[in-house]
């Protein structure tokens, strides 16, 4: 597999033995060079001694050497500046465009780096490396969550730059789009995040003094009034969807789309359309006013409310209940704050060049408790300590776009268990 030989040649795990190249000149490598993720050469920048010589240049690698010549770089010269080539299997000489030899090393991947690699990419372990996680070095991981912590910020980044080019700039309509969304906790977020695209926030701004209109907004568009019976504060929110739908040209939403299967009652669909509903009326540009909060508590007090005086006594439409206070709970509102403020901080850094709230979102995220969902319980089981939000979101970020992906190459986890012998 070249893609291993290239990782066995960037991160010096060939034998400590004399090399040499396939004519026997002794080889020392100085810098394996600069990884090429584009076209050209597989190294730049790379160092190497031949006998009492020192080049510096380009290094190509195949798994055989025959490869060059079937790939054409023997016709290209954006490969005149290869020093070495490196492969597995020496079944040919290569040559640049003048006809000048290229160095080769025959420079075969450890056996047991070959069958580590093996393991990790066909298990079917969810985690396939859990039993080295509690050997590898501390400091390793710890500065391995910090990174995936920030590749998660960063990811998120561009979904909300998406979001800005289709919505005008308008940054407290992203808020409002990427908080609906988030009020879907999991089940709901895509049925949600299409309910806020198909409401533009300006629609609710015009109405918001109404709490039974914000409400009417909200209910009738995730297509939750068609039902033509019900209490009287159903028919009022019912009349007013009607008229609102007719007077901004509204269409509802399949109501199939919201599902409420295995949640518990305080988290019914009904009650955080209610609680998202109770924010809109409080609030106007909220967006604007948590970029004003200085503290954690401050920004947390922005989503301590209950929803309206119908939900104390409702989960939904169909039946009275016993009245209960239905307030977003703590880690709710770790979860929003988590993914839609800290988020949106952090983008709203970069964007501005205001690296200041960068660093706030990091800072929220590190004084949030870690999450708990299967990601996180999955690796605290394997040994990995998760001190914080900040560490949740890296191990959300190392499930899905690394141990999903098959990316152990690219993990430092992963790094440790290709090179670790005890591993097979």
């Amino acid at each position: 597999m070249e893609r291993l030989l290239h990782y066995v040649w960037k991160y010096r795990l060939y034998s400590s033995a004399i090399l040499k190249t396939t004519d026997g000149r002794e080889i020392s490598i100085i810098d394996p060079g600069l990884q090429n993720t584009n076209a050209g050469p597989d190294f730049f920048n790379a160092k190497i001694k031949i006998d009492d010589t020192v080049w510096a240049g380009s290094v190509e690698i195949h798994d055989r050497a025959s490869d060059w010549i079937k790939h054409g770089h023997d016709k290209d010269k954006a490969y005149d500046a290869v020093i070495l080539h490196v492969t597995e299997k020496n079944d040919a000489q290569i040559y640049r465009q003048d006809g000048q030899p290229i160095p080769q090393l025959l420079l075969p991947v450890p056996e047991h780096i070959r069958e580590n690699s093996q393991s990790l990419l066909t298990s079917e372990n969810l985690l396939p490396c859990a039993r080295v996680i509690k050997e590898t070095d501390s400091f390793l991981l710890s500065s391995w969550l910090n990174a995936l912590a920030g590749e998660r910020l960063e990811r998120k980044t561009q979904d909300v730059l998406v979001l800005l080019d289709q919505h005008g700039q308008d940054w407290n309509e992203v808020f409002y789009i990427l908080l609906t969304r988030n009020f879907g906790f999991g089940l709901n977020c895509d049925a949600f995040q299409q309910l806020a695209c198909s409401l533009p926030l300006r629609y609710i701004q015009k109405h918001r003094h109404s709490i039974s209109q914000v409400e009417a907004f909200l209910f009738g568009q995730a297509g939750l009034l068609n039902a033509e019976d019900g209490d009287e504060y159903y028919r009022l929110l019912r009349r007013e969807y009607q008229f609102l739908a007719h007077k901004f040209k509204l269409k509802p939403l399949d109501a199939s789309r919201i599902k409420s299967l295995r949640t518990r009652p305080v988290s019914f669909p009904h009650i955080r359309l209610a609680q998202l509903g109770m924010l809109w009326f409080t609030y106007d540009t909220l967006f604007s006013q948590l970029l004003e909060a200085n503290t954690l508590n401050e920004i947390k007090n922005f989503f301590r409310f209950q929803p309206s005086e119908y939900w104390l006594t409702h989960y939904n439409f169909q039946r009275a209940s016993s009245s209960h206070p239905k307030p977003i709970g703590e880690n709710a509102i770790h979860i929003l704050i988590i993914n839609t403020v800290a988020s949106l901080f952090f983008a709203y850094g970069k964007k501005k060049n205001k690296p200041e709230f960068c660093e706030r979102a990091i800072q929220i995220q590190e004084r949030i408790p870690a999450e708990q969902n299967s990601i996180v319980r999955l690796f605290t089981n394997a040994g990995l300590q998760i001190r914080n939000a900040a560490d949740s979101q890296a191990v959300i970020q190392l499930k899905r776009d690394y141990c999903e992906k098959k990316k152990c190459m690219y993990c430092r986890i992963g790094y440790y268990y290709l090179k670790n012998p005890h591993c097979r």
